[in-house]
């Protein structure tokens, strides 16, 4: 018997892929509703090859519903998904809102399953950031083997996590032409993206780090481990979908690079493209629409103690956040769990 699943945020880019991943994986569905804000009611997405129509998610009622998919940000986060919760709906929130809350489990499932037992204290469970979702499988299998102290990121984040206005100023941007000297004015971001890096993602904070760096490191030792120390530059590059990062590992017990390798290859969730060679490596554009973290230029620090050094990328649109929401999903359903207890009649 199959669940019965809301995609809130149905028309959003993280939305959409929600759908996809959906069909893709054939997750057990017995009936599937697409939500958004009243101005999005009756319009079309695809589902398999369904046509879905989108209703107004303040006419909806959750009660009898199984799970809720939710990626509309966290102002509607924060309003509906108390209520979606109380219906016995359990809601799955791509948002930052619930990430940081004690008795909210965190999860990205080959890295915690078990946190998804935490779920019920408030039938809430966050997806983390895309850009800490990825850094953690890689993260995971080494901390596993050699126990991690401390990581260094610098990550190359592409506009889509940003959303649908951000990829439209860089494809804007970039079919005007643009050529040294030439005025753009931009809209969403704080500089020109096209032809350029911004080192600025997110708001600033008091420290000179901006929220996104601040939310890796919290992120990570909620989902890891609380004791590893982690420093991050999360830097916008005019890419339209994939995120990169650079990492610099020091561990408390020696590994090699080869023995690195071999144990990133048994990992679930990554692919290893590591030849020392021209194109030996995985760039976005391998990894844009592939379910995979991808692990490239595996190679020891020589100025730490057990250092080690990766480049990894993966799609941020899907193990960023529609895939790894899925997932989630798909971990209830192996524990035999997230069954809606409350019925219409109740």
């Amino acid at each position: 018997m199959g669940y019965r699943v809301a995609v809130v945020g149905a028309t959003g880019n993280v939305g959409r892929e929600m759908l996809n991943v959906l069909s893709e994986r054939e997750f057990p569905i017995d009936e599937i509703a697409v939500l958004a804000s009243r101005r999005s009611k009756g319009a079309e997405v695809s589902f398999g090859d369904k046509t879905l129509k989108i209703q107004d998610i303040d006419d909806f009622d959750f009660t009898g519903w199984d799970i809720a998919l939710m990626s509309a940000g966290s102002g509607v986060a924060k309003e509906y998904g108390p209520k979606i919760a109380a219906a016995g709906c359990l809601v799955i929130d791509n948002s930052s809102y619930y990430r940081y809350e004690p008795d909210v489990p965190l999860i990205v499932p080959e890295v915690n399953p078990d946190a998804v037992e935490l779920a019920f204290k408030r039938n809430i469970i966050a997806n983390p950031n895309c850009s800490t979702a990825q850094l953690v499988v890689a993260l995971k299998p080494l901390h596993d083997r050699a126990t991690i102290k401390r990581v260094v990121v610098s990550t190359y984040q592409s506009v889509s996590g940003a959303g649908k206005e951000a990829m439209e100023e860089l494809w804007d941007q970039t079919k005007a032409k643009y050529v040294p000297g030439k005025d753009v004015e931009p809209s969403k971001f704080t500089k020109q993206i096209a032809f350029n890096v911004i080192p600025h993602i997110d708001v600033f904070m008091k420290d000179g780090f901006t929220k996104e760096e601040w939310k890796m490191t919290a992120e990570t030792r909620k989902i890891l481990d609380p004791s590893i120390d982690l420093v991050a530059t999360c830097v916008r590059v005019p890419v339209f979908v994939g995120h990169s990062e650079a990492v610099s590992v020091e561990f408390e017990h020696p590994i090699t690079d080869d023995e690195a390798r071999e144990v990133f290859e048994e990992a679930p969730g990554i692919l290893v493209i590591d030849k020392r060679e021209a194109g030996g490596y995985a760039t976005p554009v391998e990894a844009a629409g592939d379910y995979a973290t991808y692990v490239s230029r595996i190679r020891v620090d020589p100025t730490v103690d057990n250092g080690l050094m990766f480049w990894c990328v993966s799609d941020n649109l899907l193990k960023g956040a529609a895939l790894n929401a899925v997932q989630i999903a798909e971990l209830l359903n192996e524990r035999g769990l997230g069954k809606n207890k409350k019925s219409k009649a109740a």
